[in-house]
């Protein structure tokens, strides 16, 4: 077995082990975890590697993107009167829910239409069948249309029904799908509609679909193979950092066949990242990012529209428990493995209290069936407004986390802060906050996400190099850790190399 290693592995092998074991068995109650997140790998987030989408056909229409539409002869918007359940009509002087409609993607063609409560417009089958009702729970070929944009002036198309006509709307009250023949794109036309793009998700739903089942599997392998490798192992290693927070989606544990749209082999890239944590001597948390349904409705959680449907149903909460029992059983014995997060950004009152306390407790118990010494990571929830509603929960329980994540961003209150003013919400406002949920009978903490960017505009490099050393300094008193968000991003200031290459942070 040995001479399948070099004396290099075998000693990293040690090394962690030796680490793992003190950390674990609480003999060196002073270790911390100084993370960074692989974002954007084994969980697609287009805004961290967005050409990862241009290979798709018609990509402006992927799954989850609102759509609405403007009648050119009514002059009003399409809505789903009530919000869905009843008719569509063209009666809205401007757009906002019930005007919005989000897209189910079929093919690069063909398309569905959600609702804002969720129902799907179609053709009105129990009556003329050719009105247009948002009635149906689950779409059919009655709820399907093909959208065809005017090749001159794109924001411009038409919805062609499954009966083979288009829709247009005769009056404000009255939109029907009987519109026969070619159209000239004109201003008096009822069949035409001014389109807005009002939203779009760009998920790991949104990928594997748009490429469809032929493109998906080549394009998302090509991305796990080359976007995290080993020698980004090396340089975590070499510059202060200790461990890897992965995230993974719920459906690596279907690999390497998980139901559609998602494709297999995400499962191997993160033994692959096990072994290379052993090679370089890093700890490993495996971060549940997206659960079934999504716990939160964005894209990073995979959710296929922006809806939020995870803990509906104990069925739901139980596949994710096995999640979680799948990937703590398969890397139990790793000694690599530090912690499992049983899930990330759960936002309330979706996720509700109930239903996470719940999933929490058996998320617990199935890492506990197979280890006894990983961390149990329970990540706070998003819009609570108590911070330590679960520490009843996790008081109780052996080696439990509590992850809270700190962005000086995402709040109207940051943009009109000054360099010093938002340092010195660092050193007061988050010091504080990470001191209300560290006690001494309490559950570890842990900033599982934070990162050295900003609203500001102009800051110079030295600003931004004050802003890092704020955070490492104030998140540092985390007794478990932290983790910046992400290692790699287009975007310079989240990429974790970029910044550590250029000189804007030292670990």
């Amino acid at each position: 077995m040995a001479a399948m290693y070099s004396t290099r592995q075998l000693l990293a092998v040690c090394v962690v082990a030796l680490s793992f074991y003190l950390s674990h068995g609480r003999v060196n109650p002073s270790f911390k975890i100084k993370a960074v997140n692989l974002g954007g790998w084994l969980v697609t987030e287009g805004w961290i590697k967005p050409s990862l989408f241009d290979g798709i056909t018609n990509k402006d229409f992927l799954d989850g993107t609102g759509l609405q539409f403007k009648s050119v002869t009514v002059g009003k918007y399409l809505c789903a009167e009530a919000g869905g359940g009843n008719i569509i009509v063209a009666n809205r002087t401007s757009a906002s829910g019930w005007e919005t409609f989000s897209l189910w993607r079929i093919n690069e063609t063909n398309f569905n239409f959600r609702v804002f409560n969720k129902q799907f417009a179609g053709l009105d089958t129990n009556g003329n069948g050719i009105d247009i009702v948002a009635v149906s729970s689950t779409p059919g070929r009655s709820e399907t249309f093909e959208i065809v944009r005017n090749s001159n002036d794109t924001s411009r198309v038409r919805i062609k029904a499954s009966n083979g006509f288009f829709l247009q709307a005769k009056t404000e009250e009255l939109v029907t799908a009987d519109y026969a023949g070619d159209s000239k794109w004109g201003d008096d036309d009822p069949s035409v509609f001014v389109m807005t793009i009002a939203g779009r998700l760009q998920g790991e739903f949104q990928v594997t679909n748009g490429y469809g089942p032929k493109l998906a599997p080549k394009v998302m392998r090509d991305h796990w193979r080359t976007f995290i490798v080993e020698d980004d192992f090396k340089f975590i290693s070499q510059n202060g950092i200790n461990a890897v927070r992965i995230p993974v989606g719920w459906w690596i544990a279907s690999d390497p066949t998980p139901p559609q749209p998602y494709v297999g082999g995400s499962l191997k890239a993160l033994d692959n990242a096990f072994l290379w944590a052993q090679n370089y001597g890093l700890q490993v948390v495996i971060d549940l990012h997206a659960a079934p349904g999504s716990q939160n409705g964005w894209e990073h959680s995979s959710s296929r529209d922006g809806s939020q449907e995870w803990g509906q149903t104990d069925e739901n909460i139980r596949q994710t428990v096995d999640v979680i029992d799948f990937l703590t059983a398969r890397y139990a014995k790793s000694p690599s493995l530090y912690a499992v997060e049983l899930m990330n950004e759960p936002r309330a009152p979706g996720a509700s209290l109930d239903s996470m306390t719940k999933y929490y407790k058996d998320g617990y118990d199935a890492v506990r069936k197979h280890s006894s010494t990983a961390y149990v990571v329970m990540s706070n929830r998003l819009s609570s407004d108590d911070p330590r509603e679960f520490f009843p929960l996790a008081s109780g329980l052996t080696g439990s986390v509590i992850d809270v994540h700190y962005y000086n961003l995402f709040s109207d209150e940051f943009n009109s802060m000054s360099v010093q003013q938002n340092i010195d919400f660092i050193n007061t406002n988050r010091s504080a906050q990470l001191n209300y949920v560290t006690t001494s009978n309490g559950p570890l903490t842990f900033v599982g996400e934070w990162v050295a960017e900003w609203t500001l505009q102009g800051a110079t490099k030295e600003d931004y190099q004050r802003l890092a050393e704020a955070q490492l300094e104030v998140f540092g008193r985390a007794t478990f850790g932290w983790a910046y968000w992400t290692l790699k991003n287009v975007n310079n200031h989240w990429s974790l190399e970029w910044m550590i290459k250029n000189g804007y942070i030292k670990i």
